[in-house]
């Protein structure tokens, strides 16, 4: 396994996490879908901390077992569906219940789901490439 491309791809997902959840593109939204209050979010910076360093241990975690998954993968599409596989049968049913059970809004799952969507793409590609 290349531990440099699990590296880059766990960054590229930390990334991505910050600008999709960002005012840039989905955070108003979101903030908005989990009514959330933009002042009592800005009061928590020692939460916010520890949540961005626990986010990249797990993007870390994901990239390492993406990589298990993509080793048969020989080309960037191949990573891609492999990381679409992966989106399909793990993120896009389990996050599901959040909708279902949770009684959260269906764009909100949407907005979440397409997050980890791409992301997968991303790190399916960057890791297949990579080798």
């Amino acid at each position: 396994m290349n531990y440099w491309a699990i590296l880059v791809a766990a960054l590229l997902q930390y990334g991505l996490g910050a600008l999709w959840y960002s005012p840039l593109l989905f955070g108003k939204q979101w903030m908005r879908l989990m009514k959330i209050n933009p002042a009592e979010r800005a009061s928590k910076k020692k939460e916010a901390a520890r949540g961005y360093a626990l986010m990249l241990v797990t993007a870390l975690v994901m990239s390492f077992v993406l990589a298990r998954f993509v080793t048969g993968a020989s080309t960037w599409i191949e990573g891609a569906l492999t990381g679409l596989w992966v989106w399909l049968g793990f993120i896009a049913t389990v996050t599901l219940g959040g909708f279902l059970w949770e009684g959260k809004p269906f764009s909100l799952y949407l907005l979440n789901a397409g997050y980890w969507l791409v992301t997968l793409l991303l790190t399916g590609s960057l890791l297949a490439a990579w080798k």
